[in-house]
């Protein structure tokens, strides 16, 4: 394990100082499980790529090739739009 120093605002150490203590685990801990989350969240799995690629969101959305993204969405336009109707349900007030 290699030992190292990082410095931090008075705050911030103040703050994380309180949350390990209620964990009751140490500072170093707290920190090291910080770090690997931090780093399975953003950083790549592998060995390092040359240059920057696109981040991506794996969001549901649409699936449909990049290609007719542009055709959907002038269909979607181009689609009628039903006119709104009221609620009259429950509640709803009638005139």
């Amino acid at each position: 394990m290699i030992r190292t120093q990082i410095q931090l605002p008075d705050e911030l150490y103040r703050r994380a100082k309180l949350v390990a203590e209620q964990r009751e685990i140490s500072l170093a801990e707290m920190t090291r499980r910080g770090l690997e989350l931090f780093l399975a969240r953003i950083a790549p799995s592998g060995a390092p790529r040359d240059g920057w690629d696109l981040p991506t969101i794996d969001g549901g959305g649409i699936r449909a090739p990049l290609e007719r993204l542009r055709d959907l969405a002038v269909a979607e336009e181009e689609r009628p739009t039903a006119p709104r109707r009221r609620d009259r349900g429950k509640g709803a007030a009638k005139r």
